[in-house]
């Protein structure tokens, strides 16, 4: 099956994850949002599948906790008395000499306040079909798990969750392979390198085919994430753990000499934030110098990658439109971006399959050259956004979606396979350097007519259609505040240079 996608024929899995969403029911009248809940229940769920899951050697992973800190001792308390070794439990293990443990449980505090509640969570996952859990796998739970919150628009975490039919286009287009060093310098819950890892063990025979020093590196040293919310951090490593990635996500800022020091990549997947960074601050790296003086986070985060990748390395990275078109820094951007690197296929998204967002996005394909100078000779772009579905609850992203434009994209994950330009009345078209220097490197090209009209028109659902306006909303504002800080920006320079 597809990465992300739960077992069609079998119910266990999309079951137990149904029955743990609604066990958020129970935390309503304590006052825990949806984000608390799936970050308080990635707390117990550890410790309940610590005693359910076997390492390679056969032996419970919870072997790495110390004994007073195990499942079974909080789940045979009760009342105040089984709180409170709650509470003790995220305390101790945030000091854990283990580090996975002790990254996942770093500063932890429950918010539960209710005794009854902590024991009505502890019974339920303890009546959970396990044993079926195991068979499926509980890192398929997890996700399913994860995917439900971002499903949720109430619990805005729709904008760090990457929709699982697109992350799994990108995977097989991208085709990452064993003893690549894989980075996400936004992991977010950790999709992309998930998805990484599923991909390259089915390529593997779930790494048996491979040495065991091979193997070993694909456990610890492949894949690196970088996130900036401790509780998102959580989530991520617990995912990568669920699956058997001991690999990094580790809690910073890919803005900041924190990215500087990251070790180079040969594939970079990765979904930045959109918008400026609070405050109006700018990047602090000491390497960057086309985006030094923006606030606009995409921008400096494609810095970031291109100077990332090893020479021959390959990225794939969502972005909204304005990352195509926006002049000043934009522009220079992308005109450094297209010397260095081999920029050479944009597929530009529907609108509506960020839940939160609501922003026109695209993925940039490319490749870095070995050398810094005319490594984009020409770019392809596939139009995914005019004349398609409004999607949203009621039609949700499919696999299937993607079908003709990877099969356009073709083999070749640096896109050097035969392509077929379209015409002006297709999807797929090629525009050369000189034609995109004669739009003033302007990379957002369009040229079918969208027969659709505005896409909320046929959205019905109540919570589609509120998050579609609040994403206009949202996205307007957006904008207001990349001119403004670009403005500032270039007011200070003036100002610095008078001076």
């Amino acid at each position: 099956m597809a990465y992300g996608e739960l077992t069609r024929g079998k119910v266990t899995t999309q079951d137990i994850v149904a029955k743990l969403w609604n066990l958020c029911n129970v935390l309503r009248d304590d006052g825990v949002t949806y984000q608390d809940y799936v970050t308080e229940l990635t707390f117990l769920l550890f410790l309940k599948m610590m005693s359910e899951v076997t390492d390679r050697e056969g032996q419970l992973r919870e072997e790495r906790l110390p004994a007073a800190y195990r499942w079974s001792e909080i789940a045979r308390r009760d009342g105040v008395d089984q709180l409170d070794h709650y509470k003790r439990t995220l305390l101790e293990l945030g000091k854990s000499s283990d580090r996975t443990v002790q990254a996942i449980f770093t500063d932890a505090q429950t918010k539960l306040r209710k005794p009854a509640n902590l024991k009505a969570l502890t019974t339920a996952i303890d009546g959970l079909d396990w044993f079926s859990a195991r068979e499926e796998g509980l890192g398929e739970l997890y996700e399913g798990l994860l995917e439900k919150n971002a499903a949720e628009k109430k619990s805005g975490a729709g904008q760090y969750f990457t929709p699982r039919p697109l992350i799994d286009c990108i995977i097989r287009l991208m085709k990452p392979k064993a003893g690549e060093v894989i980075q996400d310098p936004a992991a977010g819950t950790g999709g992309f390198l998930v998805a990484a890892d599923h991909a390259i063990k089915a390529a593997t025979d779930q790494l048996y085919d491979l040495t065991a020093p091979q193997a070993y590196f694909q456990r610890h040293n492949a894949f690196l994430g970088v996130e900036l919310v401790p509780d998102t951090q959580r989530l991520a490593l617990m995912n990568l753990m669920l699956h058997g990635i001991e690999g990094t996500v580790v809690l910073g800022d890919t803005l900041t000499s924190e990215g500087e020091g990251l070790e180079k990549a040969n594939l970079i997947l990765t979904n930045p934030p959109f918008g400026t960074k609070k405050g109006g601050g700018r990047p602090n790296r000491a390497d960057f110098s086309v985006t030094a003086e923006t606030s606009n986070k995409q921008l400096a985060f494609v810095e970031h990658i291109i100077r990332a990748l090893k020479p021959g390395g390959r990225a794939a990275v969502v972005l909204p439109d304005n990352v195509l078109f926006e002049d000043n820094t934009g522009k220079r951007l992308r005109q450094w971006a297209m010397e260095l690197a081999n920029l050479h296929t944009i597929l530009r998204l529907p609108t509506g399959i960020f839940y939160a967002q609501g922003v026109k996005t695209n993925v940039l394909f490319l490749q870095r050259g070995h050398t810094d100078r005319g490594n984009t000779k020409g770019v392809w772009i596939y139009d995914l956004r005019a004349n398609m579905p409004a999607f949203g609850k009621t039609r949700p992203l499919r696999a299937e979606d993607f079908a003709a434009f990877e099969s356009a994209y073709g083999e070749d994950p640096n896109g050097g396979s035969p392509r077929q330009d379209e015409g002006p009345e297709g999807r797929f078209r090629y525009f050369s350097r000189a034609d995109i220097v004669a739009r003033n490197d302007n990379l957002d090209i369009a040229w079918l007519r969208d027969d659709s009209n505005v896409v909320e028109d046929d959205l019905s659902d109540p919570e589609d259609i509120a998050a579609a306006i609040l994403g206009h909303l949202r996205a307007a504002l957006s904008e207001v505040e990349a001119v403004e800080a670009e403005l500032a920006g270039e007011e200070a320079v003036l100002a610095e240079v008078e001076a």
